[in-house]
């Protein structure tokens, strides 16, 4: 007699599918990073239109497989969080790129290569979190998430010392505003990877 699983299938290509849109993430992040450590830092919009391109494949892939399946290894509603909360992060990576490329004459005494490894390092804990929903191991995964909020936190610590900056006097409005803004962006993109490392984390929760 057959069983459900071999009738419906086991629905582990979610695993897949939520693989692919950590991965794209992670290299929407990597990118980013690898721009700021360029010494003319020039914007490549190429990368990261090509990352969300692949963030948006992935999420259309876990909605048609959502229709189409009768079995998920974890809630739809799960599977429906994490997803969404993985397309965030490309997006607002691109934002911050999309904006960089208009404002790049006014931007070269800022260094922004520190924050944006914080934001590499953050998204490749997001890509380790979302691999190990496989096993539903929940001491490993408190032990990424500590790591994930560590970064948050440091990431949080240093828009402390930028507001000190930006009203420190030194700065001319211009170069305030643009401080401020591209900094914040930076840093809800590092919240971005917390928001999706936490839903990991409760499904962990939930089904450990």
């Amino acid at each position: 007699m057959f069983s459900l699983q071999t009738i419906f299938g086991s629905g582990m290509q979610f695993y897949a599918l939520l693989d692919d849109a950590a991965a794209a993430a992670y290299d929407s992040a990597k990118a980013l990073h690898a721009m700021m450590r360029e010494a003319d830092r020039q914007p490549a919009l190429d990368a990261f239109k090509l990352a969300r391109l692949r963030e948006r494949a992935a999420a259309d892939k876990i909605s048609r497989a959502l229709v189409d399946s009768y079995i998920t290894p974890i809630e739809r509603e799960d599977i429906e969080a994490l997803g969404s909360a993985l397309h965030k992060i490309p997006k607002q990576i691109e934002k911050f790129a999309d904006r960089y490329a208009l404002a790049i004459q006014h931007l070269g005494h800022i260094d922004f290569a520190p924050r944006a490894a914080m934001l590499e390092q953050a998204a490749a804990v997001v890509v380790q979190m979302v691999g190990d929903l496989r096993r539903m191991n929940l001491d490993g995964m408190t032990a990424l998430n500590e790591k994930l909020r560590s970064i948050e936190n440091e990431a949080d610590r240093l828009m402390l010392e930028l507001y000190r900056e930006i009203y420190s006097g030194k700065l001319d409005s211009l170069q305030m505003f643009l401080l401020k803004e591209f900094f914040e962006i930076l840093e809800k993109a590092i919240d971005r990877c917390r928001e999706a490392g936490v839903v990991a984390y409760q499904i962990v929760l939930k089904n450990s």
